[in-house]
């Protein structure tokens, strides 16, 4: 599961598939002959360990050929499921990447991996409540290692479903779990922020700016504002500054200029 370093721009318009995303890791095998017959189990691990290397360089028509011969060993494998459905998800084939989700999770209803992907996938296709409600079973996986950012995306369904208070919940629990956690400290800031308690918003923000260099332009935009809601204007020039030297086609960047237009 991957974590960008830095906070992915507006996320609130899609969860972050960067963590859900399954990791290639350091797949060193290679497509070649065995030299010695596999076992069954060693030749189905071989095959899904090849298609996660090619899942991890885009390569799917070669991902596709490996899993389908790791199917024909053996069929009721949940992860060779799961990474059909990545391959399907990625190739726009959403019918068969929802299924294939599905089966992996049949298949083993523990598999807190298939199950966080499968709602970033529902995530993305706008099924909030759902996503919610498969990621509600993620976090009570207290071995699963992904906890921390199934809990950030957590608080972000909650966020589309208009529960603010929920979703600090959720943003809470994934800091106490990693504190550095950009993500979950720029969203705490923002509910706060918009809750009017400007002293733990920048208490959070603060945190967020040692964690994130550079800022995006969703943390800059809060920083004006915090700074405006405080009468900082050195800080709100600063913060200025670098949004729009940074990102001048943002919406937020656009949101600032109306905002100067408006005498706001």
């Amino acid at each position: 599961m991957i974590i960008p370093a830095a906070d992915i721009g507006r996320w609130g318009r899609g969860i972050l598939l960067g963590l859900v995303l399954l990791s290639p890791g350091c797949v060193t095998t290679t497509d070649s002959v065995f030299t010695t017959p596999p076992s069954p189990q060693e030749a189905l691990e071989r095959r899904v360990a090849l298609a996660r290397q090619y899942i991890g360089e885009r390569d799917w028509e070669n991902a596709k050929r490996n899993l389908a011969q790791a199917v024909a060993i053996d069929d009721r494998n949940a992860e060779v499921h799961e990474a059909f459905a990545l391959v399907y998800q990625s190739t726009g084939e959403k019918e068969l990447a929802e299924e294939s989700f599905k089966q992996a999770i049949r298949l083993d209803r523990n598999f807190s991996r298939a199950r966080n992907n499968y709602a970033a996938f529902l995530y993305s296709e706008q099924r909030y409540a759902d996503a919610e409600k498969e990621l509600e079973q993620v976090v009570k996986d207290t071995l699963y290692t992904g906890r921390p950012m199934a809990f950030v995306n957590l608080g972000l369904c909650r966020q589309q479903l208009g529960k603010p208070a929920e979703a600090e919940e959720a943003f809470s629990r994934a800091l106490s779990m990693d504190r550095a956690n950009s993500i979950a400290l720029l969203e705490l800031a923002l509910l706060r922020f918009e809750a009017g308690d400007y002293a733990t918003a920048s208490r959070h923000y603060g945190t967020y700016r040692t964690a994130v260099r550079p800022q995006s332009a969703r943390g800059f935009w809060l920083g004006i504002r915090l700074a405006r809601a405080q009468n900082d204007r050195d800080a709100e020039s600063s913060y200025a500054l670098a949004l729009g030297s940074l990102y001048p086609e943002s919406p937020e960047y656009r949101d600032y200029q109306r905002m100067q237009r408006n005498g706001q």
